[in-house]
């Protein structure tokens, strides 16, 4: 009985270890690169009808261009994401996860490709510091910093959870929430949109680069990705990408 359980045992981690991802030599034989993305962060990333869109998506399309590769899509919820990438359903992520400490143990990160930052985000004449949000409702997404950064926060009243960020903004307009903290740049974008909801963006809660996301060890195909992106940041590739869904250069300096 015991070498039967240890066989059993012996079983299951076997299927349970897992895979190797697809190094750069195996993506480029397949001429094909798969990307991930949540598909529902604009400008960075979302659907228009049924095309998928956005400067994270025109980003990682170059990026393939530049490879000799052509790319196809996946879109999955934020908080599944690197998850999905462990178990090489993709060969990298491009959603715009800042590059912490933590995630580190879990993935490896390109370059820094954006630098932002964590936004207060509230309807015209409310909070707008850090002390402005005790005794506030405060609207994040799941699987984000800003939910972890939220928690450390004193004093405030309740944070609720959204499975997308566009949630969490159409809760903070509903005036079911009374504060959303998203990415600065994304919330520029969602007042330009809707001005008759009156957004007031103030301080951010903290800075943030963000990487693409690679399953670790996966050195060659990184390196590769980097020396694409390092030749677009040199030339105007980047520049055109970024000017036409922000009307700035989000680089990092």
């Amino acid at each position: 009985m015991k070498s039967a359980i240890c066989l059993m045992l012996g079983l299951a981690l076997a299927f349970s270890a897992p895979s190797a991802a697809r190094d750069l030599a195996e993506v480029k034989a397949s001429g094909t690169i798969k990307i991930a993305t949540e598909g529902a962060t604009p400008p960075f990333n979302y659907f228009e009808g049924d095309k998928l869109t956005g400067f994270d998506v025109d980003l990682g399309t170059a990026i393939g261009e530049a490879l000799g590769l052509k790319v196809e899509w996946v879109t999955l919820a934020f908080d599944g994401l690197l998850v999905g990438l462990d178990h090489d359903r993709y060969d990298l992520v491009v959603a715009g996860h800042g590059i912490t400490p933590e995630r580190q143990k879990a993935v490896d990160f390109s370059t820094p490709y954006v630098c932002s930052g964590a936004a207060i985000v509230a309807k015209e004449g409310g909070a707008r510091t850090v002390a402005d949000l005790a005794g506030k409702i405060v609207g994040v997404q799941v699987g984000t910093t800003y939910l972890a950064a939220i928690d450390k926060v004193p004093g405030v009243k309740e944070v609720k959870t959204f499975p997308k960020d566009t949630d969490a903004l159409q809760n903070l307009i509903a005036g079911r929430t009374e504060v959303w903290v998203s990415d600065k740049l994304t919330a520029l974008t969602a007042s330009e949109k809707a001005p008759d909801a009156k957004l007031q963006i103030g301080d951010l809660l903290y800075e943030e680069r963000y990487g693409m996301a690679f399953k670790k060890g996966n050195d060659a195909l990184r390196g590769a990705v980097d020396k694409a992106l390092a030749g677009m940041l040199a030339g105007d590739g980047y520049k055109k990408i970024s000017d036409h869904y922000f009307k700035q250069d989000i680089r990092c300096p």
